[in-house]
């Protein structure tokens, strides 16, 4: 069962199990500036695998339930929300997309001392210091981007142009790139997006004789009127448009470019093909969503499917529950899942999510080509 922001508690998800429900912390971004649709599917694979946990009896025969709460890609109001949750006294907090506003989450998590099991957020410091309450599903940006910039090497685009905008994210990514591509011969130039008009950065990709330029920057502004000026330029026809960080993945990428939005390479953390569990659960979250289920929805399943074996084998008290991340294992739909310490890495990290280079089919824009995997 979910709870919103303004829905009291109810009796309903009761119905498989008895005593007071589990109540944990959802966080997602449902509502601009944060990517809705990331944030839409997000919660749907989460609610779908709360309601498969409850009728299986749910945690030792109590319910769990879903508090959800809307970040709109806020790091105040996340880390506003988490306090909120601890004074509700759920056992855990979960999801969220935005990297910058899982940062803040997570480091209220551990002031707080209330276990946070991050769904979807990749930047390699989701902490400033070690921390034993929080853990991750998805892979660090650094393993992702270097992936990312082997494809783009193999593919012989070695002169990389950036459009980006000022974040820790995206200078994370770019800082990823270069120190990545250089050493192979490869070079990284940064195009600011607040400085430039498309036209004035079209201009900029042919003085550099760039050939490939990277979207590092938020949608649908300023990403959705560079793309229609890079394309529109005759000059830049063999230029290839790259995303790394997953926004054409979603249907409104698609809405709002049309063809456009095909062809564009961008990272997803999916198996080439997935098991009997992933088919499943991905044509469930098909017939919830009304389209393809993003990596996202998948992350949603797999997060509540962790915590709630946590739940099952070291119960509902925080302490035992963060103490728990480097014994669970529990079967994902991309894979087997148990967290461990990388090197770099200052949180419990699944290590690693299957990663592959994708993009939409220019002859079919609704179908998904796989171009690398890594």
């Amino acid at each position: 069962m979910i709870i919103g922001e303004n829905t009291p508690p109810s009796s309903s998800g009761a119905d498989h199990a008895d005593g007071e429900p589990v109540r944990v912390g959802a966080l997602v971004p449902l509502t601009r500036p944060g990517w809705v649709g990331a944030g839409r599917h997000l919660l749907a694979g989460l609610d779908l695998a709360v309601r498969e946990v409850n009728d299986s009896g749910g945690i030792d025969g109590r319910a769990m339930e879903l508090v959800v709460r809307d970040t709109a890609a806020d790091p105040v109001r996340a880390a506003a929300a988490v306090d909120e949750l601890a004074g509700l006294g759920v056992a855990a907090v979960v999801g969220e997309y935005h990297s910058v506003v899982a940062r803040a989450v997570a480091a209220r998590a551990d002031v707080r001392g209330v276990p946070y099991l991050c769904s979807s957020a990749v930047l390699d410091a989701l902490t400033e210091e070690p921390t034993e309450w929080v853990a991750r599903l998805a892979p660090a940006q650094s393993r992702g981007w270097r992936i990312y910039a082997d494809f783009l090497l193999g593919a012989g685009r070695h002169r990389i142009a950036v459009a980006t905008q000022p974040s820790v994210y995206w200078t994370s990514g770019t800082r990823v790139l270069r120190d990545h591509v250089a050493p192979r011969g490869g070079t990284v130039v940064e195009l600011d997006t607040n400085a430039l008009t498309p036209e004035a950065l079209c201009d900029a990709l042919v003085d550099h004789g760039a050939t490939a330029l990277l979207l590092l920057a938020g949608h649908p502004e300023p990403a959705v009127p560079i793309v229609r000026a890079v394309r529109s330029d005759p000059r830049l026809a063999e230029l290839l448009i790259g995303a790394p960080a997953g926004q054409p993945e979603f249907a409104e990428w698609l809405g709002a470019l049309g063809e456009d939005g095909a062809g564009i390479p961008f990272l997803r953390y999916l198996p080439e093909q997935p098991g009997p569990l992933g088919e499943r659960v991905g044509k469930e979250l098909r017939e919830r969503l009304g389209e393809e289920p993003s990596f996202v929805a998948f992350e949603g399943w797999d997060t509540v499917t962790v915590l709630a074996e946590a739940l099952r084998a070291h119960g509902t008290d925080r302490s035992a529950l963060a103490g728990s991340w480097p014994h669970v294992t529990a079967e994902g739909t991309r894979g087997p899942i148990r967290f461990t310490r990388p090197p770099g890495i200052g949180v419990w990290q699944w290590a690693w999510a299957p990663i592959q280079v994708a993009d939409r089919d220019p002859a079919e824009p609704d179908r998904f080509r796989i171009l690398h995997t890594g």
